[in-house]
């Protein structure tokens, strides 16, 4: 009986920099959905209430952040975010 292996999974219940943040979600998110810190810094300030002090947590922002780049004028304007809407 061969052993079992325990998946890898990586902790994202840590606290980042917003450049950490920013790295991470960019490798986890497909092209179309990569940001800059601009984008970043706009978003903290229209939600401060997500943010305790100047954490990022990539398990508790990255889906407020997604829901809110897609919802808002921001993620029509093509120079600040690489939103692909063709299908």
């Amino acid at each position: 009986m061969l052993p079992r292996l325990k998946k890898f999974q990586k902790d994202f219940n840590i606290p980042l920099t917003q450049g950490q943040f920013l790295e991470e979600h960019n490798k986890l998110s497909p092209e179309n959905f990569k940001t800059t810190i601009s984008l970043l810094s706009r978003f903290k300030k229209e939600k401060p209430l997500l943010f305790k002090n100047n954490n990022w947590y990539i398990d508790k922002l990255r889906r407020p952040f997604i829901d809110w780049l897609v919802s808002s004028e921001l993620g029509k304007d093509k120079t600040e975010v690489k939103i692909n809407h063709e299908k």
